[in-house]
């Protein structure tokens, strides 16, 4: 029997616009929005300022820090909506009357050569839609930031917690900026800032709803102290930025490409050393190992098993150099290797 061919030409034209628009393979501009990434671990207790926690995301700090965090990767996840992880803090250390320069704030960053279809600096600047599940005791005002670094511009906008312990969808949508174009590079271009506490200084001024350059004091008016007692807790999930006025559902990706993506970033293996070496001397032998993935640029090497290794060079993005002893008198090499290597932005 013979086979008809079937004309697709017209195909497209019957397929609602809408469905083509939400089907754009990694429309969000987050890296690891669902929480389900954590190289370093899943908890981290009394964080430093400038520390990363769960990939893609790090802590700031500032001022005479008296409260604490507790971050880690939770279970607790809006119900029914495909999440499996979310990023939980928990204040260990209360601080109720915070200092003019106190802040607290989660972030994560974003290369500009990720952000040149924004159109940022141009007349066609597209404004950008945030969406985010988040859950605390501590309702309130709350204050989500833009971050332009390139150029040294902000846009903030408040959303509110309205019920306590209980999950709740924000979307909020920030105007495109004509004003100062991101670096076409792999340099940290855009922050996104979602505020914790803030004291005077960051808080004193009108709240900067339009893009202007930076002025603390406009950064987080109304911001809700998160820190005033050991009771507040706060849950954050499903982050998601995307070009438009409207957010879409959640850009769920298989767990292998969002491991990938966040490999470009951070590499933590303590897996069975497997390379190809060479003879150094009596005592050392040398290798290469590649990266799973090119890494965003040359890498810091941190080795947490360094009294077997003599040397490291970090070659280029995709492949290291290690020198390391020979743990036997029979020149046998060490069975394990344990590393990390960071290329964060």
């Amino acid at each position: 029997m013979a086979l008809s061919r079937i004309d697709t030409t017209n195909m497209i034209e019957d397929v609602p616009q809408s469905k083509i628009d939400n089907n754009i393979n990694f429309r969000n501009i987050i890296i690891n929005g669902d929480m389900s990434i954590a190289q370093r671990g899943t908890s981290f207790a009394a964080v430093n300022d400038d520390d990363y926690t769960l990939d893609r995301f790090k802590y700031d700090i500032s001022g005479t820090d008296v409260y604490q965090f507790t971050i880690s990767q939770d279970t607790d996840v809006p119900t029914g909506q495909g999440f499996a992880k979310s990023m939980k803090f928990d204040c260990t250390t209360a601080d109720a009357s915070l200092d003019a320069d106190n802040f607290a704030i989660i972030h994560t960053k974003i290369e500009g050569q990720n952000l040149q279809y924004l159109k940022k600096g141009t007349s066609n600047a597209e404004s950008t839609t945030l969406s985010f599940w988040v859950k605390s005791n501590k309702t309130g005002t709350y204050i989500a930031e833009l971050q332009d670094e390139d150029n040294n511009r902000v846009i903030c906008k408040s959303y509110t917690v309205s019920s306590s312990s209980t999950w709740e969808k924000k979307t909020i949508t920030f105007a495109g900026d004509t004003t100062g174009a991101f670096g076409n590079d792999n340099g940290s271009s855009l922050r996104v800032n979602f505020w914790l506490l803030a004291g005077t200084g960051f808080s004193s001024g009108t709240l900067a709803t339009s893009w202007e350059t930076r002025n603390n004091v406009d950064r987080a008016v109304g911001q809700v102290n998160l820190g005033d007692s050991t009771s507040n807790e706060w849950y954050i999930t499903g982050v998601q930025l995307e070009a438009g006025t409207t957010a879409s559902d959640f850009e769920f990706l298989p767990h292998d490409v969002n491991l990938r993506r966040c490999l470009r970033y951070f590499y933590y293996d303590d897996v069975r050393l497997e390379m190809t070496t060479k003879r150094v001397s009596d005592t050392s032998r040398a290798g290469y190992k590649q990266f799973p993935v090119p890494m965003r640029a040359s890498p810091t090497f941190t080795a947490l098993t360094s009294h077997e290794i003599s040397n490291t060079a970090v070659n280029d993005t995709s492949q290291y150099a290690i020198t390391f002893q020979q743990s036997g008198s029979d020149g046998s090499l060490p069975r394990y290797l344990t590393y990390n290597f960071s290329a964060e932005l």
